[in-house]
């Protein structure tokens, strides 16, 4: 199982991170997950080079167990540079963006010649989604309109009000994926059953704890069984859809 939505921890008040790599790393694989794309936490609130650095450390700590994802501020006029150096100087394969927490909506100029570097380098760029009013679904997929060789994941299926409009976000534009992160099990049934099967991923929301053993990844992988997904949708959903996007052999 490929895990598409994970977040590395945020630094604790001592200034230190509350667990390793290594330590989630291995808790993550008992319950049956392979590899984590990984995004900062604090790098959200502060994007830029530290914060990159910071978990490029974080991931390769991990020992090929995770993959970052680099985080840029849209209204940087290097932003797109930034995403360049993060592929080429740690292997990034993805962009994760916050227009919520970020402060910016589907509409700033800045996200044009991010979208179209990582459509250039072939890389996702995963938004978080479900919550207005800078990250609706419908709004992202008219970025997404704007920039069809760009891959958008919205990075959580709507969550719990929005997963009918990221249903018909998904429907209406070719270029847009669903990730199933804190959508509610029978919203990510209805997803499943009415989406094309490649565009649809799966995320924990994992990292959001101060300590290795959380059992909200936990949950939701629960949660994900009580599905019971046949063999083509469990393949696709968490092996073949995130290794295509991620160019894993």
């Amino acid at each position: 199982m490929i895990d598409f939505h994970v977040h590395q921890p945020a630094v604790t008040s001592a200034g230190s991170l509350p667990y390793t790599a290594r330590e989630y790393a291995d808790y993550a694989g008992r319950l049956g997950i392979e590899l984590s794309a990984m995004f900062t936490f604090d790098g959200l609130r502060r994007p830029g080079k530290a914060a990159n650095d910071s978990l490029a450390q974080f991931v390769a700590e991990a020992e090929g167990r995770s993959v970052g994802f680099a985080t840029v501020d849209p209204n940087d006029p290097g932003a797109a540079g930034e995403i360049a150096r993060c592929v080429s100087e740690h292997g990034m394969r993805g962009v994760k963006l916050h227009p919520w927490v970020q402060g910016f909506s589907a509409h700033t100029a800045g996200l044009d010649p991010i979208c179209d570097v990582a459509a250039d380098l072939d890389i996702p760029v995963l938004f978080h989604d479900g919550t207005p009013p800078f990250s609706a679904p419908l709004q992202l997929a008219t970025l997404a309109r704007r920039h069809p060789r760009t891959t958008v994941v919205l990075g959580h299926g709507g969550l719990h009000d929005l997963w009918r409009e990221a249903l018909a976000a998904v429907q209406s534009t070719a270029n847009v994926h669903v990730c199933l992160c804190a959508t509610p099990p029978y919203a990510m049934r209805r997803l499943i059953d009415r989406l094309p099967l490649e565009r649809i991923l799966f995320g924990t929301d994992g990292g959001l704890f101060p300590e290795a053993r959380q059992q909200y990844v936990a949950l939701r992988i629960r949660q994900l069984s009580s599905l019971a997904l046949s063999e083509p949708e469990r393949r696709a959903i968490l092996e073949d859809n995130p290794r295509r996007l991620l160019r894993l052999s």
